[in-house]
């Protein structure tokens, strides 16, 4: 295990990586963002980028240690699409492994710290007006355009800033719900890269494979904890292109909110299926929103977990106003920049999902794409088929 750490010129190596390439992309507005900080890993330049900047025998052991990316299914046609991992995350991967086994990577200070700069900076700079010369660049690249026809405000140049456009609203008819009219479908939180399991134990077994994952870590609460034990779990990645807004997953009241601080590690699946790094879910910056099911008068712990470069973590139109009704489908908060994850948790026998998600998360041990408002599972009195 000591050889995967990095010693002390790796972490300065890293850290000047990572200032590297968010300083470029600041730095060129007009810039197509797949040429700097979303230039994909697996890309020949990526290696002679990072090459400039990192050791050799660093760079070495980043690429014989992750794979460049991510196969996901897509549900509608049951293909695997591969997802190249961006340059920015797979630097942020690199950290993981710094410090010594005393030091516990993950803790250790200076990473912290060298996340939390990133992150703040780059939210600090789309706030920026001048950073709408990043928003034409970004929609071209990840080819956008369509699904601006969308948003509540189509038009590219109408944003504010380029986080205002990252948090772009959609219109409720976009993303129509599954089955409105039975109120035991549960639904996906997010436009998102999804996995399901059963149980929280299936979770850590075939997906979560960091070192400190528990259920009272991640809620922050003992109490609640115990109440969701030997339930299932539903992990929604956001990638930085997605639509970045989370919804509610089921209708009920809005019984309490609490904001957890963190670190901003990358939640990358090869982040989160690592075995011997520390769990990323529990460290990271999150808010925890419990919401009683209508019409079952159960709980859900709904988990917004930011990430590396996210800025902030923002509920909207008043949802975390406690005691506030909710509805399935209904918009709860937004991300701003950066990737990120909602974790939805349902008690013990609440929720049976869809045997087409749960064979991609443990069989194929794949990621699922998902849309808003898509069916995840429905509650067993409420399955009719």
């Amino acid at each position: 295990m000591a050889s995967e750490h990095l010693n002390e010129e790796g972490f300065q190596a890293t850290s000047a990586a990572l200032n590297n390439i968010t300083d470029q992309t600041l730095n060129n507005h007009g810039a197509d963002p797949r040429s700097t900080l979303h230039r994909p890993a697996d890309h020949e330049h990526a290696h002679s980028f990072l090459s400039k900047i990192l050791p050799e025998h660093v760079i070495t052991g980043l690429e014989s240690k992750f794979h460049m990316g991510n196969y996901v299914i897509d549900r509608q046609t049951g293909q695997r699409h591969w997802e190249a991992m961006s340059i920015y995350v797979r630097v942020g991967m690199h950290l993981l492994y710094y410090g010594s086994e005393q030091e516990k990577a993950l803790h250790w200070k200076r990473t912290l710290d060298l996340l939390r700069e990133q992150s703040e900076k780059m939210g600090r700079e789309y706030d920026r007006p001048d950073s709408k010369g990043h928003i034409r660049p970004f929609i071209e690249s990840f080819h956008l355009q369509a699904s601006m026809a969308e948003m509540v405000q189509p038009d590219p140049d109408r944003y504010a800033c380029f986080n205002d456009f990252f948090a772009r609203e959609i219109r409720p008819d976009a993303r129509p719900i599954a089955e409105p009219a039975n109120p035991h479908v549960v639904s996906s939180p997010a436009d998102c890269r999804l996995t399901a399991f059963p149980t929280v134990d299936l979770a850590t077994k075939y997906w979560i494979k960091g070192y400190g994952f528990t259920m009272e870590r991640l809620l922050g609460d003992a109490a609640m904890a115990r109440s969701f034990d030997g339930g299932s779990m539903v992990i929604a990645r956001l990638a930085p292109q997605d639509y970045h807004r989370w919804h509610a997953p089921v209708s009920g009241t809005v019984e309490a909110i609490k904001d957890i601080p963190g670190a901003y590690y990358t939640v990358n699946p090869q982040a989160i299926n690592e075995a011997g790094t520390l769990d990323v879910f529990c460290e990271n910056k999150r808010s925890v929103m419990t919401v009683r099911r209508h019409p079952h008068g159960t709980p859900t712990a709904i988990v917004a977990v930011g990430a590396m470069l996210v800025g902030s973590i923002k509920y909207v139109n008043g949802v975390d106003t406690l005691g506030t009704q909710i509805h399935r489908g209904q918009c709860l908060g937004a991300f701003y920049y950066g990737g990120s994850t909602v974790i939805v948790i349902y008690p013990p026998g609440e929720v049976a999902l869809d045997q087409d998600l749960v064979h991609n998360s443990i069989d194929e041990k794949c990621e699922t794409l998902m849309k808003v408002g898509w069916r995840v599972g429905v509650s067993p009195v409420g399955d009719g088929n």
